[in-house]
């Protein structure tokens, strides 16, 4: 019985010893890998950072609308008789566009047209016989009253009729007709909406803090949700008043050059082109890395402690934005080579293998150059 329970207690011992050794052995074995280990360069992009023009511009988003354009309505009432227009028909300044019945009002017009030459002839007379003497000066007054009064009676179913079509009050497009023959209208009933597309225009609003940056005359860019140039105009007013709600500008801008794209009501993307500046670095925004201690990059140099290349971390101060480039105003020096695709596999210290055309080796393009690297034109 003892001996049986010698050889238990060996065999589980055997087992523990067994069993840490291999413990220990695997720990060194992988210690000893990793040290051994060689990292392999992650491949990346790389963009030598230089001076040159810079091309800052302030980014909003606006509506387009006509220079003239707006919704016609019916002044007078009645029953439509005719409609003379089509839909996205182009017509002329005082082109008739609506007649609604106007019979009676020219009834009226026939009958006030007699009693104006009744009046007329009943003055002559009474003028005749005051200029005698036989009519006393107060009947003279009483008849060219109301002869007067006849001929506005003239004047005010002229104007009636004048409410019963509709003219066109300026040249343009004018859109879906709203009404139809045979329909009763009111003062105020919607005909249809009339757009001049020669003469287009972009509202647009801006921070508070872009205003001393905007002139009148600045050049504005105007592009669709993807991008494409779809226009160019000029800043053509500046509201005065910054509205205490939003904390915005006003701004519009007429178009100048369009491609014919655009219409009346249209979300567009626009950046105003601010002065050119030089000496500015400014870099790809896929350069920079946002975290809770500030915005890094990585530059690529010479491995201190080897043959090779490393990337460096370093935190840098950005400055404006135009499209997808970023002005760096400290952090980063002329010449150094930036990442700027890959950062996200990236540590301190990390070898790297860059690419792209400014990989010929590290503080490559450290002179200044006028090129437009940071153009956001």
């Amino acid at each position: 019985m003892i001996k049986r329970l010698v050889i238990a207690i060996l065999a589980v011992g055997a087992i523990g010893v067994a069993i840490v050794g291999f413990n220990l052995f695997r720990d060194q074995a992988i210690e000893d890998f990793f040290a051994t280990r060689v990292i392999p360069p992650a491949p990346v992009v790389s963009e030598v950072a230089r001076t040159g023009s810079w091309t800052p511009v302030i980014e909003a988003i606006g509506t387009v609308l006509a220079a003239r354009g707006i919704d016609l309505a019916v002044e007078g009432t009645g029953v439509v008789r005719a409609v003379m227009f089509a839909p996205n028909e182009v017509v002329a300044e005082g082109a008739l566009l609506v007649r609604i019945d106007d019979s009676i009002e020219r009834a009226d017009l026939e009958a006030a047209w007699a009693n104006v030459r009744v009046a007329e002839q009943a003055l002559d007379r009474i003028q005749t016989l005051g200029a005698r003497g036989i009519t006393p000066a107060a009947s003279v007054e009483e008849t060219q009253a109301a002869a007067e009064s006849a001929r506005a009676q003239i004047e005010r179913l002229n104007a009636i009729l004048n409410q019963k079509a509709l003219h066109a009050p300026f040249g343009g497009t004018i859109g879906i007709p709203r009404i139809e023959a045979g329909q009763f209208v009111t003062p105020g009933t919607l005909v249809a909406t009339l757009q001049d597309l020669d003469t287009l225009e972009v509202d647009f609003s801006v921070p508070e803090q872009a205003r001393p940056q905007l002139a009148i005359g600045q050049r504005v860019v105007l592009a669709g949700e993807d991008g494409r140039e779809l226009a160019e105009g000029r800043i053509s007013g500046i509201e005065p008043r910054i509205d205490p709600r939003t904390r915005l500008v006003h701004v519009r801008a007429r178009i100048e050059t369009h491609d014919g794209s655009l219409s009346p009501g249209q979300f567009v993307r626009l950046r105003v082109v601010l002065p050119g500046e030089e000496g500015a670095i400014v870099l790809p925004q896929t350069s920079l890395v946002s975290s809770l201690y500030g915005d890094y990059a990585f530059v690529v140099r010479e491995n201190p402690e080897g043959e090779g290349l490393i990337a460096v971390q370093v935190f840098v101060t950005a400055g404006r934005r135009a499209g997808p480039m970023v002005e760096i105003v400290a952090g980063i020096e002329p010449g150094d080579r930036v990442v700027t695709v890959g950062q996200n596999r990236l540590r301190n210290g990390m070898p790297v293998t860059p690419s792209g055309a400014d990989a010929a080796a590290p503080g490559a393009g450290t002179s200044e150059t006028g090129a437009a690297a940071g153009d956001a034109q």
